[in-house]
């Protein structure tokens, strides 16, 4: 029985990750504010203190619930304080005690604690549990360095079961909360009992140490301390039966690359690394790259596929729901569809959408995919300069990772997605390679079932793959490059299409996106046919979309204010929200003009007219050129020139003009780079014009080649062209004869409202161009 003494109140002294047992002696380093207090108490009284274990750690300033309640009483045998302002102590455990009171004084902690009797009588019991206790422990002192002698020593001196009990119980190495647990045990017979077990188990896992480092042991001459020590680990879960660690890892990849379906070379690769990164240590270099490279193997799709929707007639209702006209590529990619749906096998063709900005390529792309029933992986090509970019880099770079094609089949996860390459256009070279040249390969139908990546080192299936590539000016494609795609030209949409696609597609959509609804704005159609016309003026709808949202804003702000709750746009209300019109619609020339002809152009924004003015001084005969032409604008220039003072009788022109006249041909909009052989004709028309005084009718484009024999030759980009004719308003427009079989690629709705006038020779266009009679 164990019996209580009378109270006292006590300094205490929070201990962090320590406890001392009665009979022990311990040095303490006491740095806390409220310790050190309780320290300066304790010896100017007699020297005794309270010390009970924390609960957590951490914890700075601990509080009655965060210490445990049974502790014990010590006395403080030396004091000293160090340089850095801590106080070390030696203290001396002396007896057992219970917190019955917790008092925070702000400086420090004080407590009434109640004391435990030593036992001092033994029983036979006590004694019984003794000497198993001397028994086991000498046995644990020959096999552990952690015990030593002296402590063998002692303990067959001593006699008292408590102190006996406390000082194998302060001598072994166990968790604080066991020792806790002994602590709080307070009949000594229960303690003994408790520390037999204690020693049990410290036995077994001394005897598992010693088998394990036998097993090790074998090893160790062929590797250092690092290759024994991974040894050991592997006995260890080997002994548990435990698949963790770097063996449960291995298990895992191997696992996952049986899984991935690889084909067998690749297979094989697999699990030739797997091998080597197993045998390698945790920590060297290479382990991480080698983990990194499996994982990628792993996670790059090898057959899975998706299915194909085959319904030809769905497809076409979801290109149809997406965009509005655009039937070219429409009807391509349903011609793919049926041949798919009747030979169940076919490589996946390589489209290339090219076409001015804002006419919906990206979009188009996307939409290809849905019919499908296809994964959509968009990969830009813009500013592209590095040829790593596409075939990857190779492992031996630090940093090194798959090309950006390998990396978007895994984002694919299938092996049969639609691949966009973006603005294949604008991709550039310099000194780390050309990556135009490496998509050769990827780009083949004939060589890309072994596309070879850097990284992998290994051929990836691209067949199944539908590419599909964008460009603006596909003038600037490498020949080799465009010649392994099939081009399907979006040349723009005419005015009827903008309005439809405005009032079907952008119209809703910032509608949406701006919180109105049908019932707050309408948007009728003289209204969208003005900001088309007056506001924007481009091949595609970007512009015009802006200018929708710009409309929508406004009208959104007025139905907020409560302006209106109901707006309907009319022509008057289009001019007020979006300011005056910055295009003028119509001919670019207001009344028929000397010197001064319109061309028709093609850009990568779409086409256009080209105004081209001519001045005839009398001079010494010099030719100035202005508006930045470029080479070959000049170059038609001076073709023109030739062929004028060739046939100067017969065009009524002073056969000595070139010696008396200064010419100066000017094209409007100088800080625009223009370039192209297309305005040779329409120089000449106006060189003639001005020379002869004869008025060029304002209602004609023309566009054509010219050579020093007068013959006109063919042009491209007749449709963008004939296009920003109408658009201007121009009623006839001048095309070479050649062209006659590009004009069914004309809009049937642009083509009858033009008066197309083919052309094998400059004298047909005079006839055409120029009105009879002088100024």
């Amino acid at each position: 029985m164990v019996d209580q003494i009378i109270e006292r109140r006590v300094p205490l002294l929070p201990l962090r990750g320590v406890l001392i047992f009665p009979g022990s002696v311990m040095h303490l380093d006491v740095g806390r504010e409220k310790s050190v207090r309780a320290l300066e108490e304790a010896k100017n009284n007699d020297q005794y203190l309270f010390l009970v274990t924390q609960k957590q750690t951490a914890k700075d300033e601990p509080e009655e619930e965060d210490l445990y309640k049974i502790g014990t009483y010590a006395k403080i045998n030396q004091s000293s304080k160090l340089a850095n302002g801590t106080v070390r102590i030696q203290v001396e455990g002396i007896q057992r005690g219970e917190i019955n009171a917790f008092m925070d004084h702000g400086d420090m902690l004080v407590v009434d604690v109640s004391l435990f009797d030593k036992q001092q009588e033994s029983d036979i019991e006590a004694e019984a549990l003794m000497r198993t206790l001397q028994s086991m422990y000498e046995q644990f002192a020959k096999q552990s360095k952690r015990a030593s002698q002296d402590t063998v020593n002692l303990l067959k001196e001593t006699v008292n079961p408590e102190l006996f009990a406390d000082t194998i119980a302060a001598n072994l190495t166990l968790k604080l909360k066991q020792k806790q647990e002994l602590l709080e045990l307070l009949k000594v017979n229960k303690r003994l009992h408790k520390l037999i077990e204690l020693l049990g188990n410290e036995q077994e896992v001394l005897g598992l140490e010693r088998k394990i480092g036998q097993r090790v042991k074998k090893s160790m001459e062929k590797t250092q301390k690092e290759y024994y020590l991974r040894e050991q680990m592997k006995a260890i879960q080997k002994e548990l039966g435990d698949r963790e660690g770097r063996t449960g890892e291995i298990a895992e990849l191997k696992e996952k690359i049986e899984a991935a379906n690889m084909p067998n070379p690749v297979y094989e690769k697999a699990t030739k690394e797997l091998s080597r990164y197993e045998k390698m240590p945790a920590n060297a270099g290479e382990s991480s790259i080698l983990r990194t490279y499996l994982d990628w193997l792993i996670q790059l799709p090898w057959t899975n596929e998706t299915e194909d929707q085959l319904d030809v007639n769905k497809a076409e209702d979801i290109l149809n729901e997406d965009h509005y006209g655009l039937e070219k590529v429409k009807e391509r990619v349903l011609e793919y569809l049926a041949v798919r749906q009747l030979t169940k096998s076919m490589k996946g063709p390589i489209l290339c959408l090219a076409g001015p900005p804002g006419v919906g390529k990206t979009s188009l792309a996307r939409s290809i995919a849905r019919s499908l029933n296809r994964k959509f992986v968009r990969m830009s090509l813009g500013g592209v300069r590095d040829e790593a970019e596409i075939r990857g880099h190779r492992r031996t770079y630090v940093g090194a990772m798959p090309g950006r094609l390998i990396q978007g089949m895994k984002r694919a996860e299938t092996v049969n997605p639609v691949f966009l390459l973006d603005e294949i256009d604008k991709m550039a070279q310099d000194f780390r390679g050309d990556p135009a040249s490496a998509l050769l390969e990827v780009l083949d139908p004939e060589q890309n079932n072994t596309f070879s990546d850097h990284y992998l080192e290994e051929s990836y299936d691209l067949s199944k793959v539908m590419f599909v590539t964008t460009a603006n000016n596909i003038g600037t494609i490498p020949a080799p490059l465009l010649d392994r795609m099939e081009i399907i030209s979006i040349p723009g949409y005419t005015e009827l299409e903008k309005r439809e696609i405005a009032k079907k597609y952008l119209l809703p959509k910032q509608m949406n996106e701006h919180g109105l609804t049908k019932s707050m704005l309408q948007v009728k159609d003289e209204s969208l046919q003005k900001v088309i016309r007056y506001y924007t003026r481009e091949a595609g709808v970007r512009g015009l979309e802006r200018q929708l949202a710009t409309l929508c804003r406004k009208a959104a702000k007025m139905v907020v204010m409560n302006e209106r709750k109901r707006i309907v746009l009319t022509d008057k209300m289009v001019e007020t929200m979006l300011g005056k019109p910055r295009f003028r619609y119509g001919m670019a020339e207001v009344e028929d003009q000397i010197g001064a002809a319109t061309g028709l152009a093609y850009t990568a924004a779409g086409g256009t007219t080209l105004a081209i003015e001519v001045s005839a001084v009398p001079g010494k005969g010099k030719l100035t050129l202005t508006g930045k032409l470029g080479d070959v604008m000049k170059e038609s220039a001076q073709a023109a020139f030739s062929y004028i003072r060739s046939r100067s009788e017969e065009l009524n022109i002073d056969s000595s003009f070139n010696e008396k006249t200064d010419i100066h041909i000017h094209v409007p909009e100088g800080a625009t780079p223009k370039d192209g052989p297309s305005a040779g004709i329409t120089m000449a028309t106006a060189l003639i014009s001005a020379l002869t005084g004869r008025h060029v009718d304002r209602e004609v484009g023309m566009t054509g080649e010219i050579t020093l024999r007068g013959r006109v030759l063919p042009i491209g980009g007749l449709k963008e062209k004939a296009m920003s004719a109408h658009r201007a308003g121009i009623k006839t427009i001048i095309i070479p004869k050649d062209n006659e079989r590009d004009i069914d690629d004309i809009p049937e709705s642009v083509r009858k409202e033009l008066f197309i006038v083919p052309v094998e020779h400059l004298d047909e266009v005079l006839k055409v161009a120029l009105k009879e009679g002088k100024a």
